[in-house]
């Protein structure tokens, strides 16, 4: 396949918010948002989603994928919108304000009158993976999305995890022993009640679910029943980092996208951490050894992960 090249384009944008003052932001959000539901009918759903795992390079994925030629922004491409976050915290808004989110079908086919490619557009959240209820929502919703799943050595996930939610004060617990210690009682009873309360959001679950997350195969099973195989990209972390480039010819090859050359791939969303004891990675290596086992068997695909 050809290879394009795209100008990378230096972004003065997030500088210059800073400069806003919030009242401002916050009232230009409404407007826009309002907006973006009066003209609703107009607008296109993703052809897309980037669905986690958290800590799993979902953000550096999502921003190769914004920067390409044939990818639109979510609507306004100023705000830099990731997600709305509507399978998983905001289902409650209805259709309408999700699709405010997205571009019109009109300027999709005005990008595609110029370039001859319809652009693809998508948003991507790393909670999507893991809710018990946004698989059954997406199906019903975008239920030709393709999806795009990164799973990530489990262990070193739930240490990231913990030392991002510590950084953003979400996290009381001083060491990270102690969260995974707590997780089974924080955890206890909180998908049942988001099964039974779709507009309930539990902050154990999204924010404290460190070890729960790791095991992929039961999250994954539910989306391979209602998408099958050829519907979901399942991509390992290990090989975003040892061949950036390699990993987003794949990315865009999956979603049928020409393929291009970026001048750089940065990784984002970088956190270093200090270093994890050997008998707590020893303890972990364990604990999801037979979880990694059935994954590669439901899969098919190697994952070295066991040390």
């Amino acid at each position: 396949m050809s290879m394009l090249r795209h100008v990378e384009v230096p972004d003065r944008l997030r500088a210059a918010k800073r400069h806003v003052p919030r009242p401002v932001k916050r009232a230009v959000r409404r407007a826009v948002r309002r907006y973006g539901e009066h003209t609703a009918a107009q607008r296109a759903l993703p052809d897309f989603l980037i669905i986690g795992t958290k800590r799993g390079g979902t953000t550096s994925v999502w921003n190769w994928l914004v920067r390409h030629p044939n990818v639109a922004p979510m609507f306004p491409s100023l705000q830099q919108i990731k997600s709305p976050h509507y399978f998983d915290i905001h289902y409650g808004r209805g259709e309408r304000w999700y699709r405010s989110h997205f571009p019109s079908r009109a300027t999709l086919e005005r990008a595609a009158q110029r370039s001859g490619i319809r652009p693809l557009t998508g948003e991507a959240s790393p909670y999507y993976l893991f809710h018990p209820l946004v698989a059954e929502r997406v199906q019903h919703t975008v239920p030709k999305a393709r999806l795009i799943v990164l799973l990530r050595n489990p262990v070193d996930r739930a240490y990231s995890n913990y030392w991002e939610r510590r950084g953003s004060n979400a996290e009381c617990l001083p060491t990270f022993e102690a969260a995974i210690d707590a997780e089974d009682e924080r955890l206890r009873g909180e998908t049942e009640r988001i099964r039974t309360e779709p507009g309930y959001h539990s902050v154990h679950h999204d924010w404290h679910s460190y070890l729960a997350r790791g095991r992929y195969v039961e999250q994954l099973t539910g989306w391979l029943d209602r998408f099958g195989r050829d519907q979901l990209l399942v991509m390992p972390f290990e090989d975003l980092r040892a061949d950036a480039n390699g990993a987003y010819r794949v990315v865009q090859e999956f979603l049928s996208l020409p393929v291009v050359e970026p001048p750089r791939l940065a990784h984002h969303n970088k956190l270093p951490v200090p270093p994890m004891s050997a008998a707590t990675r020893a303890r972990l290596v364990d604990y999801y050894r037979p979880f990694n086992a059935r994954l590669t068997e439901l899969l098919g695909m190697p994952f070295d992960w066991d040390r």
